[in-house]
Order: C-alpha cells, then sequence, then structure tokens
C-alpha cells in the first residue's frame, strides 16, 4: 500500500479548528469520524478534482455532496456568479431570475405548478411538511427509517447519514413534544405503512420519503412500492413529499417523478438547483402552494431566500442539463459501477453497488440492501479500510459507508478508469 500523502497542513487547520469550532468541523460527516484520520482541508477545485492544503490532488466523487453536476468551476456557473455579484449580493426584494428558476423548475419537475425558494435542504422539507400539516389540517408525520430530511427537530428521528455514522437515533436538544407526532417505519415496508395509517385514522398530514434514499446509502425502493405510496396517501387524504434533495436534477431531469412516473403531491429540492450555492426549493400544487403566507395561512420567510449569486448560479447550470448530458452522466456511472462490482467480485470481496441512474453506493455485504437496518448491517469498519486506501491513491470518496457517491460529467472515462484500477489494488487489502 502505497504511503498515505504529507497531511501536516490538513492537520494543523484541524487543530486550529477543533479549538473554535465543534469537532473542528462545520457539519459532522466531514470530520473522518467513521473511516479515521485528518479530514482533508481543501483549497481549490477544478472539474473532477480536488486539492487540498498541502497541495494533495484528488479525484472528487463527493462533488460537494452532489451539487457538482457538472464538476468544479464550470466556467458558465462561474461567470453567472459572478455577473450577479457585480450587480449586487443581496437585494431583500423581488428578482427576475427567481421569477426564471421558477418556472425552470415547474417546467422539468412533474409535480409541481408552483415554487418557493429557500437557502437549505433542511429548510425545504421542514417548510414542506409544514405546509402539508396546514393544509390538510393534521398533524401526524410519517417518514421512513434511515432517510434523511434535514435537522429540523420533528424530522431528526432515525435519519440516516451523518446521524447514522455516529450512531445517534436521535439527538439531545430534540424535545419529546417534538417528535411525538412523528410515526417511522422502514422502508420497502408496505405493512408497516398500513399499520401507521390504522394506527392513525384520519390524522396523517404527510408521508415523507427520499425516493431515491442516498442518506443510509443508496437503497432503491422495491417494484411498486412508490406507486404503493401515492394509492395508500391518495386514498386516505394525506399528502406524498419526495424528499429529493438528493435525487432532483440529478436522477432525471425531472427528478424522481420522472424517473419512476410517480407524481407526489409536494417536493423538495436542493443541491443541483443551487449549482454549488446555498439554494433549494419546494413546490407542488397550486392549491397547496398558495396555503403559503402572504397568499395563505402557513408562515414561511427567509431574508437570503432566492438570493441573485445563487439563482444565477442555479440557471446556469440547470440550462446545461439536456438529454446528452443525462446520457453522459449514465455512461460514467455504468463505467465506474460496472467496474467496481467487478472488482470485488473478482478480489472475493462481498459487496454491492446499489444504484439508481448516476446515483449509487458501496455496501460490503453479501445481503441485499433494502431498509435501514440492511444498510447497517454492513460492513462499514471494511468500508473505512476501502476509503483509506483510496484516499492514499487520489480518490476522494465520502468519507461514510452510510452516504452515495456522486460521478459528473467533468470525470473523463481515464479518470473512471484510475479509480477502478485503484480500486483493485486496494481490494486485495479487503479480503482479510
Amino acid at each position: 500500500m502505497p504511503s498515505m500523502p504529507t497531511t501536516r497542513a490538513s492537520q494543523d487547520l484541524y487543530a486550529r479548528a477543533r479549538r473554535v469550532i465543534p469537532g473542528g468541523v462545520n457539519s459532522p460527516v466531514r470530520a473522518f469520524g467513521s473511516v479515521g484520520g485528518t479530514p482533508r482541508f481543501m483549497v481549490h477545485g477544478e472539474g473532477a478534482h480536488l486539492v487540498d492544503a498541502d497541495g494533495n490532488r484528488y479525484l472528487d466523487y463527493v462533488m460537494s455532496w452532489g451539487p457538482l453536476i457538472l464538476g468544479h468551476c464550470h466556467p458558465e456557473v462561474v461567470a453567472a456568479a459572478k455577473d450577479a455579484i457585480d450587480r449586487g449580493s443581496s437585494y431583500g426584494a423581488p428578482t427576475a431570475g427567481e421569477v426564471e428558476l421558477a418556472e425552470t423548475i415547474r417546467d422539468a419537475v412533474p409535480a409541481v405548478e408552483m415554487v418557493r425558494c429557500v437557502s437549505s435542504g433542511t429548510e425545504a422539507a421542514m417548510s414542506a411538511i409544514r405546509l402539508a400539516r396546514g393544509a390538510t389540517g393534521r398533524d401526524t408525520l410519517v417518514k421512513f427509517g434511515g432517510h434523511y430530511h434535514g435537522h429540523s427537530d420533528a424530522l431528526l428521528v432515525d435519519a440516516g447519514s451523518g446521524v447514522a455514522t455516529f450512531g445517534l437515533p436521535n439527538s439531545p436538544g430534540v424535545t419529546r413534544g417534538a417528535t411525538a407526532d412523528t410515526v417511522v417505519v422502514p422502508w420497502n415496508d408496505r405493512t408497516a405503512v398500513e399499520a401507521a395509517f390504522r394506527a392513525h385514522p384520519d390524522g396523517i398530514a404527510v408521508v415523507a420519503c427520499e425516493p431515491v434514499p442516498a442518506n443510509m446509502g443508496v437503497v432503491p425502493a422495491e417494484a411498486g412500492f412508490l406507486e404503493f405510496l401515492r394509492e395508500i396517501t391518495a386514498a386516505n387524504g394525506a399528502l406524498l413529499l419526495f424528499d429529493e434533495v438528493m435525487s432532483g436534477f440529478r436522477v432525471a431531469r425531472g427528478g424522481a417523478g420522472e424517473h419512476s412516473g410517480v407524481v407526489p403531491d409536494l417536493v423538495a429540492l436542493g443541491k443541483v438547483v443551487g449549482g454549488g450555492y446555498p439554494l433549494a426549493a419546494f413546490g407542488g400544487s397550486a392549491d397547496v402552494m398558495r396555503q403559503l403566507a402572504p397568499e395563505g395561512p402557513v408562515y414561511q420567510a427567509g431574508t437570503l431566500s432566492g438570493n441573485p449569486v445563487a439563482v444565477a448560479a442555479g440557471l446556469a447550470q440547470l440550462r446545461l442539463l439536456d438529454d446528452a448530458a443525462y446520457k453522459g452522466l449514465a455512461d460514467r456511472a455504468d463505467q465506474l459501477i460496472e467496474g467496481l462490482q467487478g472488482v470485488f467480485d473478482a478480489a472475493g470481496v462481498p459487496a454491492a453497488v446499489p444504484r439508481v441512474a448516476s446515483l449509487f453506493s458501496v455496501f460490503f455485504t453479501g445481503e441485499p440492501v433494502r431498509d435501514y437496518a440492511g444498510a447497517r448491517a454492513a460492513d462499514h469498519g471494511r468500508y473505512a479500510r476501502f476509503f483509506n486506501g483510496m484516499l492514499a491513491r487520489g480518490h476522494y470518496l465520502p468519507p461514510s459507508g452510510y452516504e452515495a457517491l456522486f460521478v459528473s460529467l467533468a470525470h473523463t472515462p481515464e479518470d473512471i478508469a484510475s479509480t477502478v484500477a485503484a480500486a483493485h489494488e486496494v481490494a486485495r487489502d479487503l479480503v482479510a
């Protein structure tokens, strides 16, 4: 195994950070807590590559956790952001860009007739659920174990992603009252969903899910499950929310609604829609969305919502995502997924690489992963070894076995071939 690249500058920055930032990071998974070692402090991104504070260069499969579908510093996105900055960073007033972004989302996403912009995926999901409760006059939220909808109190129950990484089923500071109306059921379990509706007749406001779960690793919906959710919510007067912060504009231009053919009542969007800037949105039918203030009684607001710089960057990115772009993403994902699975199979390492379109993850297990329990049962110690072996060879993967990998249009076939070759070397050390 090659020696780990020098990390002196990152170590020094991490020591400084831990004195002034809890855990030394501003989002928990960045701390490398489940894989060990020193988190890399990055100074530059270009195309499919990152450069850290020590000058080490990495092929990046995190891509800012999904937004950078075109790669780092795409010239058209950068130019749009710079142009917007030259005209003003924020106005606290409406702009034409917000209207164009809302129209672009409406035209692409099947469920959406109206849109409200916010600044983060947490805000989008939190606001959509508040809207669902206000629109239905009901209180109960049904969510799925391992699905992460941001860190608002009512949703931080049996969540995935960073919560799973740190083994926290809930968080101190979240009161019982905040989660009293949240019901958690296993993903892909029709019987549990039906039982929830029997237990809360006329009480369920919304069923929220990641239609392409990616915060416990990618665990696709089984055949017919999304259709089942659509049918049972409609039959019981509840709304169906697709949290597409990860999958929106990633698995297809119209997101999981287009990919699956299932049209929810509400959609939360983030990541890709902001072009790498702090921007998210939620939308749905006009009847439901008009319940929001100032048109309706459900309150939601944000000083930086629809920020003109983020809107400009998001629009620039979305304009470039045509059929050819999605074909390119699929081709890159095919090459990487087939390559990795072939490497693991040849080495005799039990592993699965589940996917939906270009969104995928790696589980070290010989068993099918169909829910959060299956994701937790995977060998996360082996994932840590895989991560560190790839890092030593200049390939930056998500520092947690509960996360998705992201290819971009900036990754070349040669880039991906080099990643598969590196995985072949690392796999030899994973057999024991």
